[in-house]
């Protein structure tokens, strides 16, 4: 058994990808010596003692491997685009989906017919390796033989781009006629050019452009991702996190375009740990469509090499009411130091941890709520390496953010002494009453 095959595999985040099969992950399973993921079933079929992982060369002992639920839990929700047909969905309602309507497959290359799909994509991973096929082109000038699984490669080759462009322009020199005529020769008043046009090469001709639409949408998508990265970013371990056109966000996470998004990153120093936040505006896995779930995410930084792990410091989070009341949604967890989200990350980032049922979807959903104003919602986390009372932070939050952040420490610094001379004050009262 392999992974999960798909039309939209070729924009997914490569972590999610395995790089035994080239599928997407199924039932994942981290390798612990470099932190990067393959399908539990493709490495039943390595026998070694110690595994190789196939993008680092990093080496791990197979009893040292861990069955990542966390991270397949996390894989749940994603959009996917059945292989076979039109249908999209979830990941969690794929393998349903293929049993239900794809019980008899043949492979577009061959005469094979499988009668499960774990049985296709296997067939597809090691039979279809020895396996060429000409170019669907081949009759327009693309001439080159490639294996089935490389097609998405090879359709963005300089050859086969130069061909597809010149059959686009044929396609497009007819424009002014109502359709085109399938296998008949076309004579123009010359009487010497002839174009050829199957059904098979058209639909060619649109995955294609289809594939090269994918691959630049994920390029934009990533070029965004940069771009919200370079935001101011904080050095002191807090972050003001400023969510913009909410409603929006909340409608695509509702229909699973988007389901999560991610904040800038910030520091806890300026050679600290690096961070970010990772919020479900529907919510994830048992919060679905009830809470926020809003998770800490561990990533890799410059100066992992000298920081101390596992990363044990409490996380508190904070959805600000932006009223006068300034009643504030305030929670906080201290990390499981077992858990594989808070060890060195070795891929960019960690599988991500925190509070599933942090804010009850109705409470920012309610129109003229104090937490969503304008369409734009901020969430505070801070980083607490010493432990702070959360009466202490709630004086904290109420702090104007506009004040520098070493006038904000100097007031909780004197508001801590305060409240100590206070309870030393109460102590010392109670102490000398009893005496009397």
């Amino acid at each position: 058994m392999v992974g999960f095959d798909a039309r939209n595999k070729e924009s997914f985040d490569p972590k999610y990808i395995c790089h035994i099969c080239s599928f997407i992950l199924r039932d994942p399973i981290q390798l612990t010596g470099c932190g990067h993921r393959q399908c539990q079933t493709c490495l039943k079929v390595q026998q070694e003692t110690i595994i190789k992982c196939l993008q680092c060369q990093t080496e791990t002992s197979r009893n040292k491997i861990l069955i990542d639920r966390g991270f397949k839990n996390d894989m749940k929700s994603l959009s996917i685009s059945c292989s076979v047909c039109e249908w999209t969905g979830i990941l969690n309602n794929y393998q349903e989906h293929f049993d239900q309507f794809h019980s008899n497959l043949q492979y577009e290359y061959g005469d094979e017919q499988f009668n499960l799909i774990n049985q296709f994509n296997e067939y597809k991973v090691s039979e279809c390796q020895k396996l060429t096929v000409a170019c669907l082109l081949k009759d327009f000038g693309c001439h080159e033989q490639i294996i089935p699984v490389k097609m998405g490669d090879h359709y963005l080759t300089k050859q086969h781009q130069y061909v597809l462009i010149k059959v686009i322009r044929q396609i497009l020199s007819y424009s002014n006629e109502r359709k085109i005529e399938i296998d008949v020769p076309r004579t123009k008043n010359a009487g010497d050019y002839k174009t050829k046009l199957s059904i098979e090469e058209s639909n060619t001709f649109l995955k294609a452009i289809k594939h090269n639409q994918d691959i630049f949408n994920q390029d934009l998508a990533s070029l965004q991702d940069k771009i919200d990265d370079l935001q101011p970013i904080s050095y002191d371990g807090t972050l003001v996190w400023k969510i913009t056109n909410v409603q929006r966000k909340i409608t695509d996470a509702q229909s699973e375009q988007q389901t999560s998004i991610y904040s800038p990153i910030f520091y806890s120093s300026s050679q600290g740990y690096k961070m970010r936040l990772r919020l479900y505006l529907n919510g994830n896995g048992d919060a679905r469509h009830t809470y926020m779930s809003l998770f800490f995410v561990l990533m890799r930084g410059e100066y992992d090499a000298i920081l101390k792990f596992p990363f044990n410091f409490k996380v508190t989070f904070c959805l600000y009411n932006q009223t006068h009341e300034e009643r504030h949604i305030i929670d906080s967890f201290r990390p499981d130091i077992r858990s594989c989200s808070f060890q060195r990350p070795r891929s960019d980032m960690n599988i991500a941890s925190g509070i599933p049922k942090f804010v009850q979807l109705k409470m920012v959903q309610q129109e003229g709520n104090p937490y969503v104003q304008d369409d734009i919602m901020f969430i505070r986390v801070m980083v607490d390496p010493f432990n702070m009372p959360k009466q202490l932070f709630s004086y904290a939050i109420s702090l104007n953010p506009g004040f520098p952040i070493y006038v904000q420490e100097m007031m909780i610094k004197e508001e801590t002494k305060r409240r100590l001379e206070q309870q030393s004050r109460q102590w010392t009262e109670t102490k000398n009453k009893n005496k009397t």
